[in-house]
Formats: C-alpha cells, sequence, structure tokens
C-alpha cells in the first residue's frame, strides 16, 4: 500500500467542517477590516526564500523542499508566505500605494513531525504595506483578537516586544556574538552554528540546557533607539486603550535583519512545546532588500493546524460537528423514476441554494434506503415511490423528531420545506 508522505496527512470528510468554520471566520473577520485576498503560487524560486529568510537559517538549510526543473532552475515549495506576498507586491507594482493583503493556504517545511506541527501545514496570513505608524500593527493585533473570539477560543496570550532599528540592531548583536562566543562550549550544536549567522535565533531556543546561559544574555531594551520607543509606547496606549492584555518579552525575537520595531505572538499552554498559535511583527527593510523602494510593511501568520487542535477542545467543535451532514436523502422507489427523482431535488435546489440534499443512487430496498438516509444524519427522508410519482406528491418524514409523515403535491414541496427550514 502506498501510503502519504510522513508528515503530509489527510483531512477526512469527519474534520473537514472545524476546518471549514476556522477558514470561513477568517474571512469574515478579513474583510471586515478591509483585507484583500491575494493567492499566491505554492512554487517559488529557491533565490526568493534565500534572500528573504537567509541562506543560514535552518528553514533555508534543511527544511525547504527544493528540487532543479527541467530547465535548470532551483524551485522551492515556499516555506512562508510573506516572501511570495513581497515579490507579488514588487512584482505587479502594488507597493506604490497603501495594501491590505491576505492569503491562505498550504506550506511545506521538512521538519520533525509532532502535534501541531506537519510537514505540510496550513497558514493564514496577513501583511499591510505602506503605513509606517502603531496603528496598523495594533489593528492587526485587535484583528487576531477578534478572529479568536469568533471562534470561542480563549486563554491565549500576547506576548509583545520591540527591536528597534537596523542601527541599534546591529550593535546588540555585536553584543550577543560576544556573549554566546565566550561561553560557545555550553552551546549545543545549533547554536554555536548560529553565532555568527544568526545569533538572535540563539535567544529563542528551547533546549532547556540552555536557558540559564539564554536568561544572562544582553536584553533588547538596552539598544532600543528612540523613534521605536516611542513607536511601541504608542502601540502600547492602543493596546491598553481596547482592553488588550499582553506581556512585554524582551526574549521575543525575528532572526533576520530586515525586522524591526514590533514584534508579536499569541501563545497557549495548550499544544505543548509548540505554543505559538500567531506571530507577527514589522519587517519595514524587506521591500528595499528586494530592490524596490523603501516600504513600511507589517504582517502575521497563523499556524491552522495549531488552531485546530485548540478548536477541537471548545464548543465550536460540537457546533462543527456533522455539518457536512444532509438536511434532506431522497428515498427513490426504483431505476425507473431516477429521472423524476433528479427533477424534484433539482427543484429543491432552485428554490433553497443552501440546502444539502442527497439523492440515493442504486437499487436498494426501502427498507435499506431508510437505514442510509437515518445513518447520513439528515433531519427528513423524502420518499418518491410508485403512488407518488402516479399522483404528483411526495412523502416527507421526519427522522430526529416523531411526527409521524406527511403526503404534499411535488408542486408544493420547496414552500413545505422553506418553513420547514427558515433559518437557511
Amino acid at each position: 500500500m502506498i501510503k502519504a508522505v510522513r508528515g503530509m496527512n489527510d483531512i477526512l470528510p469527519d474534520k473537514t467542517p472545524l476546518w471549514q468554520r476556522l477558514e470561513s471566520s477568517a474571512r469574515v473577520v478579513l474583510l471586515s477590516y478591509g483585507y484583500e485576498e491575494i493567492r499566491l503560487p505554492i512554487l517559488e524560486q529557491t533565490a526568493l526564500f534565500e534572500r528573504s529568510i537567509g541562506e543560514t537559517t535552518d528553514i533555508v538549510e534543511k527544511e525547504m523542499y527544493t528540487f532543479t526543473d527541467r530547465n535548470g532552475d532551483s524551485l522551492s515549495l515556499r516555506p512562508e508566505g510573506t516572501a511570495g506576498a513581497v515579490r507579488a507586491v514588487l512584482q505587479h507594482n502594488l507597493h506604490n500605494q497603501a495594501q491590505r493583503l491576505w492569503y491562505m493556504g498550504p506550506m511545506f517545511r521538512r521538519e520533525r513531525p509532532q502535534k501541531g506541527r506537519y510537514r505540510q501545514f496550513y497558514q493564514i496570513g496577513a501583511e499591510a504595506f505602506g503605513m509606517p505608524g502603531p496603528d496598523i500593527d495594533a489593528e492587526l493585533i485587535v484583528l487576531t483578537r477578534r478572529l479568536w473570539r469568533l471562534l470561542g477560543l480563549r486563554g491565549l496570550r500576547l506576548e509583545i516586544n520591540s527591536l528597534g532599528t537596523a542601527t541599534t540592531r546591529a550593535q546588540f548583536r555585536h553584543d550577543l556574538v560576544s556573549y554566546f562566543s565566550a561561553s560557545a562550549e555550553k552551546l549545543d550544536e545549533d547554536s554555536r552554528r548560529r553565532i555568527q549567522s544568526n545569533p538572535l535565533r540563539i535567544l529563542d531556543s528551547k533546549n532547556p540546557e540552555l536557558q540559564e546561559l539564554i536568561q544572562g544574555a544582553p536584553t533588547f531594551e538596552r539598544y532600543v533607539d528612540q523613534e521605536s520607543e516611542q513607536h511601541f509606547r504608542q502601540l502600547r496606549e492602543i493596546l491598553e486603550h481596547n482592553d488588550i492584555e499582553y506581556d512585554v518579552n524582551p526574549r521575543l525575537v525575528r532572526g533576520l535583519d530586515y525586522y524591526g520595531k514590533t514584534v508579536f505572538e499569541w501563545l497557549t499552554t495548550e499544544l505543548g512545546a509548540q505554543g505559538a498559535v500567531c506571530g507577527g511583527g514589522r519587517y519595514d527593510g524587506l521591500v528595499e532588500h528586494f530592490g524596490g523602494e523603501p516600504t513600511p510593511a507589517v504582517g502575521f501568520a497563523i499556524g491552522m493546524d495549531r488552531l485546530i487542535e485548540l478548536l477541537r477542545e471548545t464548543p465550536l467543535n460540537d457546533m462543527a460537528r456533522g455539518g457536512n451532514e444532509p438536511h434532506l436523502y431522497l428515498i427513490v422507489g426504483g431505476a425507473k423514476y431516477y429521472g423524476s427523482a433528479l427533477r424534484v431535488a433539482e427543484s429543491v435546489r432552485e428554490a433553497m441554494p443552501q440546502i444539502r440534499l442527497v439523492t440515493h443512487c442504486g437499487s436498494d430496498s426501502f427498507k435499506s434506503q431508510f437505514k442510509r438516509a437515518d445513518k447520513s444524519g439528515a433531519r427528513i427522508a423524502l420518499l418518491l415511490g410508485e403512488d407518488e410519482i402516479s399522483q404528483g406528491l411526495i412523502t416527507v418524514k421526519h427522522l430526529r423528531i416523531s411526527s409521524g409523515q406527511v403526503t404534499v403535491a411535488q408542486s408544493d414541496l420547496a414552500a413545505y420545506l422553506q418553513k420547514e427550514f427558515a433559518s437557511l
């Protein structure tokens, strides 16, 4: 038997209602804030991620799915969405005006699969271009809070930090290299490799043996410039004015040079080591890094797989469970009546576009069809047999309540069902 690639999972029909609820909720919230959808390729030039994420990062060195196509070009499955969004904005000259964009879809990293972290994983991302102030940073945080509320999630905790400007980060980076180099023998292999290439990522290490050393490292608040400090203060004021609780975490970093000023994460304690469900921040230097004009930019990425794990434990799971169940199940009295059955079914769908109606196919007995109707979860069974066909009628039987059955004219069926399903 050929099985799915490790870490790339099937999402089966009994699970998809929860995903659909998350996707539709995200669309509603993002559109309500004026964000427009952009759909990005899954494949990009490898150089895009080497230049944006960094050639010496774990993602590029170890985790990307990269191959050479027939033309000799190096292509990679996207490991994240921001680089592709910036590439699209530049390629189509969208960066000359304020833009609020969002996207959704699969990303790929060859990591060790664990709960909430897979090799094919899904993200919802939002990117805002052309707005330099803390107001747009705050809007993204407020937007995510609204999504948590709509989904019924509780207990998510917000952490924020400021990474200053490129100049102050350079001094911070220099001092970090000196600090960790002096204790290099205490570092694990990954951290020793990062000392020169990406020392800020050492601060984000989850290795418990390094935590005491990391706690003694320089913290960024000593390096924050006046402009960044004012930006961060105004952000906090906006959040407090909107009753958003947060913790300032001086260890919260992004290890790439073009990130600056605001960074934030929403965290949970319900998923073990994979506690971050959403991460974001400003990357004012990235558009210029790719050859464009200096353009302020900020965004976030939500880990959909991790949110789904949280949603399984909330009341939303009960609401979403069975969300694909049909409302109606049409039982047919024989193959010679399938034409009439299809016509009846289409008339109902025409009048009620939101209805979910399953028409039985096959030569099963009435008893077997009723069993299938009941097992499907349908609320009502419609029966179309020889007597109904000859008289232009259809029998309606409730499956979830003891109210017997009624017979209505086929021409009146849609009106009857509209009253039964008035909430659709």
